[in-house]
């Protein structure tokens, strides 16, 4: 990945039914672009970055660009791909 290379990270847990599904909404999409979703457990983050967990673990999935938050609960799908567009 350069530095133009948008990265998008989805903050998940465990047993999180919507994170599933805004898994499997985020895939198709990032595949269009040529990147690969990263995915995060704030559960097993929190060993070291607590605020993680603190920050996002009452709203989850987060999804972020580019380390930013996107959205929340629900993939928001053309706004997400006007954004990978730029």
């Amino acid at each position: 990945m350069n530095d133009s290379t948008p990265s998008v990270t989805l903050l998940t847990r465990n047993g999180c039914g919507l994170c599933t599904v805004a898994l499997e909404q985020l895939r198709p999409i990032c595949a269009d672009f040529g990147i690969e979703v990263e995915t995060v457990d704030v559960d097993e983050a929190a060993a070291t970055d607590p605020a993680l967990r603190a920050e996002y673990g009452d709203r989850l999935p987060v999804v972020l660009l580019n380390g930013r938050e996107h959205s929340y609960f629900d993939v928001d799908e053309a706004r997400l791909r006007a954004d990978l567009s730029r």
